[in-house]
């Protein structure tokens, strides 16, 4: 298929994932089991990444290899289980279970563990949605507090942060509008009446400018509750190594990522909506130029997904058939942005101008600088294509780390442009509209596009008389 997305950093990912085989025998007697290549760790055992993660008195891991851990390793084992073989591990390695502790050893060590345990939090706070975890946690705490008071206030704290992230998540979950589905195929009857009940997009907010913000809102509130482990878990498959089950077998835990998908199915079909509905071809043909200039402004803000959402939406059949509308309108502004947005060559331009932006947003001085949306079903489809491309074991059952990093490096990235507080001030009016104006299914789109420049051939014909019987009941 034209375009599909393969973003491997190096080609040597493709082959048996970069290892040349005389390394698994040659480099297996270090200690720890870790293999290193050019200093970068590329495979290890699951158990001797499980140590490699755990604080002792004098080590405590790289931030950028806890990210990755955490982020990748509920391929293989769920994060309840790997907390809990962490605590066991410092159990035993710190001796507390002894009857008297080393206090002075646990006082080195505090700090360490307690360490770890808010960077789990505040990375991934929805492993903590379990009671499990929340157990295992308090559990350790329990272990390491007589040592030093200060411990307690340590855990209240950090109970205390990680409940409000919960609260602000779900409460951010409910409090965005429940997307209307589409609902509206008959508002086609009402193309010929004055549409009194229909309210256009453009008595709600006629300054491209405006509604370009207002669509950041949205973006920006949208991807705010996706966890950066949704990426992985919509692609947890089964572990070869784990005999027993899925490591998700419940349920894939990535309802804001799927949310987020019909966020931007739903703006295509607004788009599509609010042209296809005036009865007039003048109306028509204003509102595409004022949804070109809204694209051209997502654009300059560095919203992708609202631009490719915005250019899908009018590059849908029932749009691009009205010819006799597209004669009327300025058409070169547009044709810059569908080039940007080209699929050609894996979206070469698109990923350009991202890298532009994501450059723009790193250098940045205000809020407005540092927005970058990108367009959220091909960061998708590079991740999944990343994961297909590559076992997440090597033959020796060892872990395909190396593939990690890569995994890491993208979702990073994205952890990063989700964090930024909007620059825009919000207009609860606009952005209502936006999720509960009533939309055309495809069905209801093609009737209001043969209503307003009538079939040209035989097969468009068939289907007009089909559709007007099946949603208006005439024949």
């Amino acid at each position: 298929q034209e375009g599909m997305p393969q973003t491997l950093s190096s080609t040597s990912m493709f082959t048996p994932c970069g290892f040349s085989p005389h390394l698994h025998t040659s480099k297996e007697d270090e200690p720890g089991g870790l293999i290193f290549q050019d200093g970068n760790l590329t495979s290890a055992s699951l158990d001797a990444l499980i140590q490699h993660l755990i604080p002792t008195t004098d080590y405590y891991p790289e931030k950028a290899y806890i990210f990755t851990f955490l982020l990748s390793s509920r391929l293989f084992i769920e994060p309840h289980e790997l907390l809990s073989r962490v605590c066991h591990k410092c159990i035993e390695q710190q001796r507390l279970d002894d009857p008297v502790l080393d206090k002075a050893r646990i006082r080195k060590f505090g700090p360490k563990i307690l360490q770890l345990l808010t960077e789990w939090t505040e990375t991934f706070p929805y492993d903590f949605q379990e009671e499990r975890m929340i157990g295992h946690l308090k559990d350790m705490i329990h272990r390491i507090a007589p040592c030093d008071e200060a411990y307690w206030k340590k855990m209240n704290q950090l109970l205390q942060t990680l409940n409000q992230k919960l609260a602000t998540l779900s409460h951010g979950q409910e409090g965005i509008v429940k997307i209307s589905a589409a609902v509206s195929d008959k508002l086609v009857a009402f193309k010929s009446k004055p549409p009194s009940i229909q309210r256009e997009i453009l008595s709600v907010c006629s300054d491209p400018y405006t509604l370009a913000q207002q669509l950041t809102h949205v973006e920006l509130e949208r991807l705010s509750h996706i966890g950066p482990e949704e990426f992985v878990q919509a692609f947890v498959h089964k572990d070869p190594l784990d005999g027993t089950k899925t490591c998700f077998s419940e349920q894939k835990k990535t309802s804001n990522l799927e949310a987020y998908v019909k966020w931007f199915n739903r703006l295509c079909y607004l788009v599509a909506t609010e042209i296809c509905m005036p009865a007039k071809k003048k109306q028509r043909a204003q509102v595409i130029e004022f949804f070109i200039d809204v694209a051209r402004e997502c654009f300059n803000i560095g919203n992708f997904n609202s631009l490719m959402a915005i250019i899908s939406g009018m590059n849908m059949s029932p749009v691009s058939r009205l010819k006799k509308t597209w004669s009327k309108v300025k058409t070169a502004k547009f044709f810059i942005l569908e080039h940007q947005m080209d699929p050609t060559g894996n979206f070469y331009n698109y990923r350009t101008a991202l890298r532009g932006a994501a450059h723009r947003s790193l250098t940045a001085h205000s809020n407005r600088e540092k927005i970058v949306i990108p367009f959220f079903s091909l960061l998708i489809k590079d991740i999944y294509f990343l994961n297909e491309g590559c076992a997440n074991r090597l033959p020796n059952g060892h872990v395909n780390f190396e593939k990690f990093l890569e995994l890491a490096k993208q979702v990073g990235e994205f952890i990063t442009w989700k964090q930024v507080e909007c620059p825009f001030e919000q207009d609860p009016n606009i952005i209502h509209y936006l999720h509960t104006a009533p939309i055309f299914t495809e069905d209801g789109l093609y009737l209001a596009s043969y209503e307003s420049e009538s079939p040209e051939n035989q097969t468009e014909k068939d289907r007009w008389k089909s559709l007007r019987s099946t949603i208006l009941g005439k024949t």
